[in-house]
């Protein structure tokens, strides 16, 4: 999935700003980047169509939410640009995230230490049940 970037801007504002309809997008917009209150509508309703908002009639208007969160998307589109590069049973993602490591500070990698561990044991539920 590409996403422009208007729809990357997009979305991160209604990941800080949800629920808010087209005319609080282009309030939030229209001073730092410009352009108009159809461009804000389109962005909408091509990431909805995409799958990654919903929405909910309210008056005239919809209601936009963010349909997945931000790191969930992050590992969607990780997941996507890999499939065309690793084979089954490749460690290639797992080297990659390993080099991308060194650039992370001590905290960070306490942080991801206990995601992975968070990771094993749901791991292990599954495999008992």
């Amino acid at each position: 999935m590409l996403l422009g970037e208007l729809e990357k801007q997009v979305l991160e504002y209604l990941w800080k700003n949800q629920p808010a309809d087209a005319k609080q997008v282009y309030s939030y917009f229209k001073k730092s980047r410009g352009g108009t209150l159809n461009t804000i509508q389109s962005t909408l309703e091509r990431l909805f169509k995409k799958g990654l908002l919903s929405r909910l009639k309210n008056g005239h208007a919809y209601q936009y939410h963010p349909k997945v969160a931000r790191q969930e998307l992050i590992g969607q589109l990780i997941k996507e640009v890999t499939h065309d590069f690793v084979t089954d049973g490749e460690n290639s993602v797992i080297a990659a995230f390993s080099s991308l490591s060194s650039d992370l500070n001590e905290q960070q990698l306490d942080k991801l230490e206990a995601m992975i561990e968070q990771q094993r044991q749901k791991l292990q539920k599954a495999s008992i049940t």
